[in-house]
């Protein structure tokens, strides 16, 4: 009995203080602005319970479409862009496909070690009137009063930056499959060219299954990460021009701390960790659904 009393108390001097800080940082925040999304509320004063009618607001608001229209762009070239690229480039470079292999990982795994801040800042300056891209387009068209206008148009304003954040992530993925296929015995690929097996086959009926839970991994952590973009964008472009390049997180943060409507921030932010849960519960039955198969 003072055996089992001992070993319940050392357990408990192990797992309390972690629990407490992890309750402290995470369990309280989310209850606290789970129950501040029933309410109106602009950081001072008396708090207003309004129910559900921040959840309602949001049915109709054509930012928050906006913004989730965006955050699902975000979603797919994440899962079905950055991860596969990742997974190619790290194949490619495993099997030795190309010359000076460790110089092209070297490249390729450059921008994700660049702050999100400094990168938006540079393709700004490739996207802007007076940046890069619009001036060869002027010098290979030979019309000098192009101006590109990609942030205007409503269905294109935001393929700059889905092509700045497969650009800039792709690497992370690339260098976790990298870490994955070193793992994978040698003889096992060898084993394969001897049966004639070419390197697309070897690709796609033994590297892709193998590898299948590491895709499932990555594509958790590329739609949490999807669904909480905010730095680039909001550094790149601050959601604009007329919210054609907002996300969820940025018009969040912009009703939250700049409008001081914590109420209607709060539901915002409890909708965004709604559609995390079911996005990797959707990835989690895809990818057992493919182990299956």
């Amino acid at each position: 009995m003072v055996n089992a009393r001992s070993k319940r108390r050392s357990y408990l001097s192990f797992v309390l203080p972690a629990f407490v800080i992890y309750a402290a940082i995470m369990v309280f925040p989310l209850v606290f602005t789970l129950g501040l999304s029933f309410t109106k509320w602009k950081g001072y004063g008396p708090i207003e319970f309004v129910g559900f009618q921040n959840y309602a607001r949001l049915l109709s608001d054509p930012v928050f479409h906006i913004g989730l229209r965006n955050n699902v762009l975000i979603v797919l070239i994440s899962v079905f862009g950055q991860i596969p690229l990742g997974l190619l480039l790290a194949y490619m470079l495993h099997r030795r496909m190309v010359k000076g292999a460790k110089l092209f990982e070297i490249l390729i795994f450059l921008p994700i070690t660049i702050s999100s801040v400094i990168v938006a800042q540079l393709w700004n300056r490739v996207f802007s009137p007076v940046g890069i891209l619009p001036t060869i387009v002027r010098q290979l068209t030979g019309n000098h009063d192009y101006i590109m206008t990609i942030f205007e148009n409503k269905d294109f304003a935001f393929v700059p930056i889905m092509f700045v954040l497969l650009w800039q992530h792709t690497s992370l993925y690339m260098v976790i499959f990298l870490a994955n296929l070193q793992r994978i015995p040698d003889s096992v690929i060898e084993a394969a060219k001897m049966e004639g097996a070419s390197e697309g086959i070897i690709f796609r009926k033994i590297i892709v299954p193998i590898l299948a839970p590491v895709v499932f991994i990555n594509s958790i952590l590329a739609i949490s990460g999807s669904f909480k973009s905010f730095d680039l964008i909001y550094s790149m472009t601050g959601g604009g021009p007329a919210h054609l390049t907002e996300v969820m997180a940025v018009y969040m943060y912009n009703t939250t701390f700049v409008f001081q409507n914590y109420g209607y921030g709060s539901a915002i932010s409890i909708v965004i960790i709604l559609f995390i849960v079911a996005a990797i519960m959707l990835t989690k039955a895809a990818t057992n659904k493919l182990n299956m198969v």
